[in-house]
C-alpha cells in the first residue's frame, strides 16, 4: 500500500526534485515541471518512454504537451498528496530527460 510521505521523508525526498527544476504546486500537494525538448518528435518520444514506466509502476501523470513542451504535475490521487511513487516517476523522468 502506498502512504503518503511523511515530513522526514518529504524534506529528503522532494530537495534533490526540487534542485532539479521540480516545484511544489501551489493550494496542493504535487510536483510539477516543464520539461522543453528540441522539437515534438523528441517530446513525444521522451512522453513514450516515460508512459511505459508510469504504465509499469501503475502511476499516471497529469500532463499535457504543446508542440516541443510538456508539463507534468504528480501527486499520489489515492493518498491525497505526494508519495514515493511520485518521487520516483519524477526521478525517472529526469532520468529519461537527459
Amino acid at each position: 500500500m502506498t502512504e503518503k510521505l511523511s515530513d522526514a521523508q518529504r524534506d529528503e525526498m522532494l530537495m534533490p526534485l526540487l534542485q532539479n527544476g521540480w516545484e511544489m504546486v501551489d493550494g496542493r500537494d504535487a510536483i510539477a515541471k516543464t520539461y522543453r525538448f528540441a522539437n515534438f518528435v523528441d517530446a513525444f518520444g521522451w512522453m513514450t518512454r516515460a508512459a511505459i514506466h508510469a504504465e509499469k509502476w501503475n502511476h499516471h501523470p497529469e500532463w499535457s504537451n504543446v508542440y516541443k513542451t510538456v508539463e507534468v504535475t504528480l501527486t499520489t490521487h489515492d493518498v491525497g498528496g505526494l508519495s514515493e511513487l511520485d518521487v520516483k516517476l519524477a526521478t525517472k523522468m529526469d532520468a529519461l530527460a537527459g
